[in-house]
């Protein structure tokens, strides 16, 4: 399965919430939003890039928490999900159209943010570049935060034969039938999907970056102070699933 390529619209269409909706709770949204504004140090007013946004979970609580809060999505049915969410809050949040290889803003901001393994889909230069957009984006000193799949915690318990993952919903399933390939860092994925009796198949993929890669890559786009914890500022291991990335502009 090595060389696959990803199929962005079949990966983010209409079944991937549908099938994610059941653990993308309130209350685990909610956390994971008090986690980011603890993380990034993050007062009211502060100017705050969600990059990818998805359909506003992170932006919009954001917004609702006091920041000024900017959006981009390649996604223009997740931003619509976003608007309509942000209209529901309450909260005014800038969505936007865009590819993170070249942001559709200029900044400054105060932070920027990558959040629910949503870095590494590109081939490298171009996940270079996407750091780099960061970077130009931020103000002097900015924060830039992002989570992720940890490479060696994944390597670690990763098992072959394959390495599947279901997801139900009634009668309907998700299968992800995974590969790691040692030689480009990357989990490749072929998924099946079994829904109101039609059958859909696409691939996608993910590099895990080692913290070596991440540190020099994080140094190339002009970033310093790099830091690397499990989730919840736990202690990074071996073992660790979770990988969250701090850095300074």
């Amino acid at each position: 399965m090595a060389g696959v390529t990803f199929d962005f619209n079949a990966t983010f269409g209409d079944d991937y919430l549908y099938f994610h909706e059941a653990y993308l709770t309130e209350e685990r949204s909610n956390a994971e939003t008090a986690e980011i504004v603890e993380l990034l140090n993050l007062a009211p007013g502060t100017r705050v890039l969600d990059a990818p946004c998805g359909h506003g979970r992170i932006a919009n609580r954001l917004a609702t928490a006091g920041m000024e809060v900017v959006g981009v999505d390649n996604n223009p049915g997740f931003l619509d999900l976003a608007r309509a969410d942000a209209a529901w809050r309450g909260v005014d949040v800038d969505l936007r159209w865009g590819d993170l290889r070249g942001l559709p803003v200029d900044g400054p901001f105060d932070a920027v943010l990558c959040w629910f393994t949503s870095f590494g889909y590109f081939e490298d230069d171009d996940n270079r570049r996407v750091l780099a957009e960061f970077h130009r984006v931020l103000r002097p000193g900015g924060r830039l935060l992002i989570e992720t799949l940890h490479h060696d915690g994944f390597v670690r318990h990763f098992t072959t034969d394959p390495d599947a993952t279901v997801t139900e919903r009634g009668d309907d399933v998700m299968i992800d039938r995974s590969e790691f390939d040692p030689e480009t860092g990357r989990v490749e994925t072929t998924r099946v999907v079994h829904r109101d009796g039609v059958r859909r198949r696409s691939t996608h993929f993910i590099r895990l970056p080692t913290i070596p890669e991440w540190r020099q890559w994080l140094g190339e786009a002009g970033f310093e102070a790099a830091r690397f914890t499990d989730s919840g500022g736990m202690l990074l291991t071996v073992d660790s699933w979770r990988l969250v990335v701090t850095a300074l502009a």
